[in-house]
């Protein structure tokens, strides 16, 4: 057999550079589009010098905070639909312990991305080595071991030779449409630059066929024929439908059904928004109109949805059957649905295709489009200009940027106000252009997630939503923004405290604490000049002090190929009041405060609308 003597380390690049994936066009592209690095001791002699051999095949990446570039990397695969990923790698220690909130990011998502983190020397001559994490109880657990929990597939790597089984069962995790998420191989820095003699066959150049499971069709005649007796169904599209590449299918679908469809925040830009069949978002941050039909529907057909607590309105919003069509056998099985376990294109067209002439009635499309219109009316009542002397509302910043962005625009946001607000109120205009990270609500995601959808799609304009709490926790990578020449704008609300969790407090009957500045124990209230900072980062930055200002910024910033910052002071106490459902978050039984125990009892009374199956 043919061999190749190399390290650990330039064995592992010299494979990265030869996996590719077919895309839904069936063309092929690099598996891995780059790789981010920030070097230590634990990783800098054996992987950068591997990186370094092969930087003319491919890229890697500087960033200022390990976690920040993982999220980068994170957004690329989703803002990819999973067709495409890149390595993140760090040194032992705090580099790769800062790795640890994105993976369970990126595990939570179901998203792929390959962690390289440096570990202690497997032959622990220099035991403890620097920054080493002794276990006094077990001498084979180092700090890595916290990776294990929240990966796919994880290994340590304390044989060069280990790469060959480990090597493609990494990449059969990262391509998996079921089981796709983080994968680990922690890296013993002595092994990394060891050499060994690899067959020659592991670097043969290899295209990865995302496998299309088709369904039961038991399953699907059971499926067509509730469809068929169903008189007010309702579909959510989940992320599944994006990952899938089913866009297509579901237009067909709800086109010719009539079916009305309403998405979960992963599922958000799917489709066109203008489809007449279109009834907004769902569940805790959903709109009236497709939470007034989720509670009326006779079926709700679930696609590509892992059905998590937001969307069902902590199990209370859907009462009636449902259907699951999924790929996660886990998830198709979740609200004793009846099952449609398989790839969301597949299942869909097959459904089409077996449909007939099954169409919703007359009376069920009027009452749907009477739905609609109040829920437009809402929408444009909330996100209109405000009293010039009050400060605005996070509504009403949505609506004057919506308004004044080109419909290509990719909005980008997570955690906090603005993913409840955006989900009901922004209007995608065109498909894939909401990236919202909402299944780990991870604040300081926002910055590092707008540099991987620039670098998935560097054709299309896009604005990140932070608030200043955001901001706060992972503003370092405005400077790798600007240093990378990615174009973005950043849009800072800032409520000088976190807002939604302040209001979450005050709902639950709780008095204002420790959320807001001057709710919070301080000796100065702050007074962060967020335009100054960002500046000193070398973005460009400005302050709207209206909301006509914003608008007028936001036109200019928009096309520009720079990093924009624009800092609007916003009111913490305003949040859209119409949509939604009830959310699980438990009150204190016994409490001093009488306001609490009037939401205990209200919570009680919320309680028993949990479905019973």
């Amino acid at each position: 057999m043919p061999t190749i003597r190399l390290t650990m380390s330039q064995a592992l690049t010299k494979w990265m550079v030869n996996q590719s994936i077919e895309q839904f066009d069936g063309t092929k592209a690099p598996a891995f589009a780059g790789v981010w690095g920030i070097f230590g001791h634990g990783n800098v002699a054996g992987l950068g010098e591997a990186l370094f051999s092969v930087k003319d095949q491919i890229n890697t990446y500087r960033g200022h905070n390990e976690q920040g570039m993982a999220h980068a990397a994170i957004a690329f695969a989703k803002q990819n639909n999973r067709r495409q990923m890149m390595a993140v790698t760090s040194s032992i220690g705090p580099g790769a312990t800062n790795f640890i909130t994105a993976c369970a990011l990126a595990y939570v998502n179901r998203l792929p991305i390959l962690f390289l983190p440096g570990d202690v020397f497997a032959n622990r001559l220099p035991d403890p080595v620097l920054q080493q994490a002794e276990n006094f109880a077990d001498a084979t657990v180092s700090a890595n071991d916290c990776f294990r929990p929240i990966c796919r597939y994880f290994d340590r790597i304390s044989r060069p030779e280990q790469l060959i089984q480990s090597l493609p069962k990494s990449m059969s995790i990262l391509t998996d449409p079921a089981d796709c998420g983080p994968v680990t191989l922690s890296l013993c820095q002595d092994v990394q630059a060891e050499a060994y003699d690899y067959p020659s066959s592991l670097f043969i150049p290899k295209v990865w066929k995302i496998r299309r499971q088709v369904c039961d069709q038991n399953e699907l005649e059971t499926v067509i024929k509730k469809i068929k007796s169903s008189k007010k169904p309702l579909l959510i599209a989940g992320g599944g439908v994006k990952y899938s590449g089913a866009e297509n299918e579901l237009k067909q679908l709800v086109e010719l059904t009539g079916v009305p469809f309403a998405v979960t925040q992963a599922g958000k830009s799917c489709l066109d928004e203008t489809n007449s069949q279109f009834v907004g978002s769902i569940g805790v941050t959903g709109s009236t109109s497709a939470n007034q039909l989720a509670m009326e529907s006779d079926l709700v057909i679930s696609v590509g949805s892992r059905l998590q607590d937001f969307t069902t309105g902590s199990n209370t919003l859907i009462t009636s059957s449902m259907i699951s069509i999924n790929i996660q056998n886990h998830d198709v099985i979740k609200h004793n649905s009846i099952t449609l376990l398989g790839d969301a294109k597949v299942s869909l067209d097959l459904i089409v295709n077996k449909i007939g002439h099954f169409c919703i009635s007359e009376n069920y499309k009027n009452d749907i489009q009477k739905l609609k219109s109040l829920w437009d009316e809402e929408v444009n009542k909330v996100t209109v200009k405000s009293d010039k002397n009050s400060l605005p509302s996070d509504s009403q910043v949505i609506g004057a940027i919506n308004r004044n962005v080109p419909k290509e625009t990719i909005v980008i946001g997570a955690a906090g106000s603005m993913p409840g607000e955006l989900h009901k109120l922004w209007n995608s205009h065109k498909i894939h252009g909401y990236h919202m990270e909402y299944g780990f609500s991870c604040m300081g995601y926002e910055i590092p997630a707008g540099i991987g959808v620039y670098l998935a799609e560097p054709n299309r304009p896009n604005i990140i939503f932070a608030g200043d709490g955001s901001y706060m926790m992972m503003n370092s990578e405005l400077a790798t923004a600007v240093m990378m020449g990615v174009s973005t704008t950043v849009v800072v609300t800032d409520n000088r405290g976190f807002g939604c969790i302040n209001r979450l407090q005050k709902s639950t009957g709780s008095e204002p604490f420790n959320n807001l500045f001057k709710d919070s124990f301080h000796r100065d209230l702050p007074n962060i000049d967020y335009v100054a900072h960002a500046r000193s980062m070398g973005a460009n930055s400005e302050k709207a002090n209206s909301l006509e200002e914003l608008e007028i910024l936001v036109k200019k910033c928009i096309n520009s190929k720079d990093v924009n910052v624009i800092v609007i002071d916003t009111d913490p106490d305003q949040s859209t009041e119409a949509g939604g459902t009830w959310w699980d978050v438990a009150i204190p039984s016994v409490s001093p405060n009488k306001n609490i125990n009037k939401a205990f009892n209200n919570y009680l009374s919320k309680k028993k609308n949990y479905r019973d199956k």
